[in-house]
Parts: C-alpha cells; sequence; structure tokens
C-alpha cells in the first residue's frame, strides 16, 4: 500500500473520529470501512485480524452504546418519549441554527418535554441533566472504541 493510500485511509478514519462527535454524522461505520479499505488492500494476515478485531470492537461498541444509557435513563425514570422529543427538536434546531442547533435543539427538546410531563423547572432541568450524562456516555464509548479500532490500525501500519 503506498503512503498516499495509507494517507487516505488515516484522514477517513479521523473523519470517522470527528463524526462520533457530531450528532447524527456514523462515525464508527466510516472508521470500519477505513480499516475494510486498508485490509482490502493490504491483504495480510494482520490486517484481515486487525480487520476482525476492529468488526467485533465496534459491534459490542453498539450493543453497549444502546443499553447502558437507556438502563440510566430507566433507573432515573425518564420515558423514551423525551428522547423522542429530544431527536425530533435537534433536527429542527440542526436546519434553523446549521450544526449547532442540533444539540442546542435536542437539549431544549428534552427539557421541554420533561418540562411538561413533571410541571416545574428544577424537575425538570434534573432530569434533563441526568439524560444529557447518559447521552454523554454514550458518546464517549462510541469515541473509545473508535480510538481502539485506529490505535489498532496505527499499530499494524507501524508494524507492517
Amino acid at each position: 500500500m503506498g503512503t498516499w493510500q495509507l494517507v487516505a485511509v488515516g484522514l477517513v478514519m479521523l473523519l470517522g473520529l470527528l463524526g462520533v462527535l457530531i450528532p447524527g454524522a456514523p462515525g464508527p461505520p466510516v472508521v470500519w470501512a477505513g480499516v475494510v479499505w486498508w485490509a482490502l488492500t493490504e491483504k495480510t494476515a494482520l490486517a484481515w485480524w486487525v480487520l476482525m478485531g476492529a468488526t467485533a470492537v465496534l459491534l459490542l461498541n453498539q450493543a453497549l452504546k444502546w443499553l447502558l444509557p437507556a438502563r440510566r435513563m430507566k433507573d432515573a425514570g425518564i420515558p423514551r418519549q423525551t428522547l423522542y422529543a429530544g431527536g425530533a427538536s435537534a433536527v429542527v434546531g440542526f436546519f434553523v441554527v446549521p450544526v449547532v442547533g442540533a444539540v442546542i435543539g435536542f437539549v431544549t427538546g428534552i427539557y421541554g418535554a420533561e418540562r411538561a410531563r413533571l410541571g416545574d423547572h428544577g424537575n425538570a432541568w434534573a432530569s434533563t441533566r441526568t439524560a444529557m450524562r447518559a447521552i454523554g456516555f454514550s458518546v464517549l464509548i462510541e469515541l473509545f472504541a473508535c480510538l481502539l479500532v485506529v490505535g489498532a490500525w496505527t499499530g499494524a501500519v507501524a508494524a507492517g
């Protein structure tokens, strides 16, 4: 594999890492696609092992990303409808204030749903903070998994 192609694969993976931090962007699939591209071009045993490991880590990431935060929110008594309201508000916010509006809309939607459900500001804000911590935990899980994959790829490239 040539130097420029390695640089291109690295840039794809960097784009995937950034995608983890941008709401709605497909970070892990982009990182995985970079590993697939590299493994299909490299065609060594090490490349295939890295691809298998990356696939396993990212599949485990998908399960943990959905199970752990949902459990925290369920324990706090936050219904799924609150997340749906946050998601819908994020889409609207994205178009009203490009990119940054998605985060603003998400938080506003969660707060609005919780305010309507609970009736007072203090409880609604506490519930919103709990939901945001759970979502932030989900992002950290995803980022850690992607960094693990990129680290394995970097190590394999340095070794090979």
